[in-house]
């Protein structure tokens, strides 16, 4: 529940003290709920899935469900064009259960090993497009790895990490998205 807390609190832009507002219940077990040094009861539990405007059960549904990571793997690319899909004019879709976005593209060259710092966070979406070497990209729930052509879109409020794995060093497009409203 811990990082699916913390995951829906960051989804509204609030910060602990907004959410201890909202729940009555103070800012320090809530944090300490969000790191996994607490376990709410159920009547707490009840109280911040109604703050936070989900069900109860979304408070304890698994961190990586459907709707927040997609993997597109080279084989699974969908073809907007009829033409043949090795074709080098073909344009093919990746993310396709994505919702439409605002985007920040950029290509990054990823080192070998995992940075000491924390898992990075931020608001929006991220996509991750392998065009060179492989990847391996963890999650706090898992690492997954990633092959030269293959994609991964997930909810960057997921903490995650990116490293090259193999001899090949990786060159990976990555689209971030962030709605300023």
């Amino acid at each position: 529940m811990s990082n699916r807390l913390k995951l829906l609190r960051k989804q509204k832009a609030w910060s602990l003290e907004t959410l201890a507002e909202r729940t009555e219940l103070t800012k320090s077990y809530l944090s300490k709920v969000e790191r996994g040094l607490n376990v709410p009861s159920i009547a707490v539990a009840i109280k911040l899935a109604r703050a936070l405007e989900v069900d109860v059960e979304q408070l304890f549904a698994a961190e990586t469900a459907h709707t927040d990571i997609t993997i597109t793997r080279a084989s699974e690319r969908t073809p907007f064009s009829d033409g043949p899909v090795h074709a080098r004019d073909a344009v093919h879709s990746i993310a396709a259960g994505a919702a439409s976005k605002r985007m920040l593209p950029f290509v990054m060259y990823p080192p070998a090993q995992f940075i000491a710092s924390a898992f990075k966070e931020h608001a929006g979406e991220e996509l991750l497009f392998v065009h060179k070497g492989t990847i391996a990209v963890a999650f706090p729930t898992g690492t997954v790895e990633l092959q030269a052509g293959d994609s991964l879109y997930f909810n960057a409020l997921i903490p995650h990490q990116t490293r090259s794995i193999g001899p090949e060093q990786a060159e990976v497009l990555v689209v971030v998205s962030h709605d300023d409203a």
